[in-house]
């Protein structure tokens, strides 16, 4: 049970401070935000038309009505080639912003691992360099989003030719030869449709793994800059694990005003408790590797941030204390959602001990 405290000297045995190893995120000698260390891949397909077949008009109505429908397959399939040229493009405007975002993002961090001074502005322009970075990438998101509209009204298209095709065969006056060339458009253009929709499924698949890509991201990107605001290097947003499996809401939402509610702990042993017995405790690095581990083993996890009024002196001293202690609790539940744990894993509580010595928090799992 970690013991975060500002008063080593007077720490007894019960309390005293339990040191941390550091976590992974420290020992990496090339960090970046991504718990991944780089973008999602994109898809690679080239996607090749396969072509019209050319073939003499017949003079019957069907053979006219087959160079019709071979006119607009044609014109389908150019239509398709633009599509392809626009989607490689956007491949390649992305691949470049995103190693362009994660650079900088890796030299903020190498900077805050080797030490630096809280707030440096420096940092603080590489920071608002990679959020213009990511927004970039984000605006990719977008053209692809455009692009698979554009790509579905092909499909429609597409699905009409072929329907309109088999529905050729059926009319009279046909030739052999207006059949034959039926035949070879009918293939042709059932090539088609399974190229559309290919198109279609790679660019789905690229679309939502970008999106969950920028999300998390951007909660990287937070936990980052409250790292850059303390001058230490805290590591990837809590929210890259806490995502990764469905949890349950908290029972109730995290109350950032002057009320809480009441918590009764129980024989439940705390994950971390913080001693708020001078000005400045240096928790942060500490809470975090304590709720990056539980995450790691247990992603479903709830925290409950309870804050410990100690119950001594006269009535407006326990008021004062009670008033504190929420203060430190709300305090510490800013810095979780810094580190980008979601708000709906975390409740905040009150209580009061005969035992505390000092305004303390304590932060237990469920």
């Amino acid at each position: 049970m970690p013991a975060l405290t500002g008063d080593e000297a007077n720490a007894t045995a019960e309390g005293q401070p339990v040191q941390i190893q550091p976590s992974e995120a420290e020992n990496n000698p090339d960090p970046t935000v991504s718990g991944a260390g780089a973008p999602p891949a994109l898809g690679s397909t080239n996607f090749v038309t396969p072509g019209v077949t050319p073939a003499p008009n017949t003079g019957t109505f069907v053979g006219q009505k087959v160079a019709v429908l071979r006119g607009e397959l044609s014109a389908l399939q150019e239509r398709l080639q633009l599509r392809n040229q626009q989607l490689q493009q956007i491949r390649t405007t992305t691949t470049a912003n995103s190693q362009a975002y994660h650079g900088t993002v890796a030299a903020i961090n190498t900077r805050l691992q080797v030490g630096t001074t809280p707030g440096n502005p420096v940092l603080i322009n590489q920071w608002n360099q990679a959020q213009l970075q990511l927004e970039r990438i984000a605006g990719d998101i977008s053209s692809m989003n455009s692009l698979a509209n554009a790509v579905a009204s092909d499909s429609s298209m597409s699905a009409y030719l072929l329907e309109s095709t088999r529905a050729a065969y059926g009319l009279s006056g046909a030739i052999e030869e207006d059949h034959r060339q039926l035949a070879i458009l009918e293939d042709e253009t059932n090539r088609t449709v399974v190229l559309v929709d290919r198109i279609l499924n790679e660019l789905s698949e690229d679309i939502s793994r970008q999106t969950t890509y920028i999300a998390n991201e951007r909660s990287n990107l937070t936990t980052l800059s409250h790292s850059i605001k303390n001058g230490e290097l805290l590591g990837a947003s809590l929210g890259s694990r806490a995502y990764l499996s469905t949890a349950p809401v908290a029972s109730t939402s995290p109350v950032l005003g002057t009320g809480t509610r009441s918590f009764d702990a129980g024989n439940r042993q705390p994950l971390v408790v913080i001693r708020f017995d001078r000005a400045d405790v240096p928790y942060e690095q500490a809470l975090y590797t304590a709720v990056n581990r539980t995450l790691q083993s247990r992603p479903q996890s709830v925290f409950d941030v309870v804050a410990i009024s100690p119950m001594q002196g006269g009535a407006a001293n326990v008021a004062l204390n009670q008033t504190k202690a929420t203060r430190n609790a709300q305090r510490v539940l800013r810095s979780l959602t810094d580190m980008g744990l979601p708000a709906s894993r975390v409740s905040l509580s009150a209580s009061s001990s005969n035992q505390a010595a000092s305004n303390e928090v304590h932060i237990y799992v469920r």
